[in-house]
This record gives C-alpha cells, structure tokens and sequence, in this order.
C-alpha cells in the first residue's frame, strides 16, 4: 500500500483544482533508473489504469502504481514539506537502503 499524509493530501487536492482536473484523474507514482543514487521517484497525474497498475486510496486521495514500481515503493508514505529546507514532495520509503541529499533519488 502507499500512504499519503495530510499535507501531501491537501497539497494533491489543491494542484488537481488548480489544473482543473475531475475525479477521473488519480496521482500515479513511479520508479524510474537515474538520479545520483541509481533510482528516482516520478509523480504525475493519470487518467488512465493500465490493467497491471496497483490501485490505492487514502485519505481520499487515489493513488496508482505501475507493478514494477509497486515493489520498490510497497509500504511508502507519500508526504509533503513547505519549509525553509526544502519544498516539494518527497517519498518515507522504508525499502530504500540509501537516499540522496535532496531525497529525489534512491536505491535499496
């Protein structure tokens, strides 16, 4: 399952109203090679499933994974931070064995 906090929550819900997307558009998240640590985290919003995509929804927010992605992001937060170090997205990724410094890339 991926988890989505409360600021990350109001922060989806804000940008989909912003691009006036409907309900039909969900937050797909993948795993992609790159970044300084060998993988990188991607966010987009979709309105398509693709017959293999994991489906979740928390807190209101529906959320799909590719499977290949699924199994280095199974258990993730996703969260949110708009402070002074930093402002954006970012992954609580319990797989990963190593981050990088701005915490866009990982490898486990």
């Amino acid at each position: 399952m991926i988890t989505v906090s409360d600021k990350a929550k109001e922060k989806v819900v804000k940008l989909k109203q912003d691009a006036n997307l409907d309900d039909s558009f969900r937050l797909r998240a993948s795993v992609a090679g790159g970044g300084c640590s060998g993988l990188s985290y991607k966010l987009d919003f979709d309105d398509e499933v693709k017959p293999m995509d994991q489906e979740f929804e928390d807190k209101g927010v529906k959320v799909v994974v590719d499977m290949k992605s699924f199994l280095y992001l199974a258990g993730t937060e996703l969260d949110f931070s708009d402070g002074l170090n930093g402002k954006g997205f970012f992954f609580n990724n319990p797989n990963a064995s190593r981050t990088c410094g701005c915490g866009d890339s990982f490898s486990v």
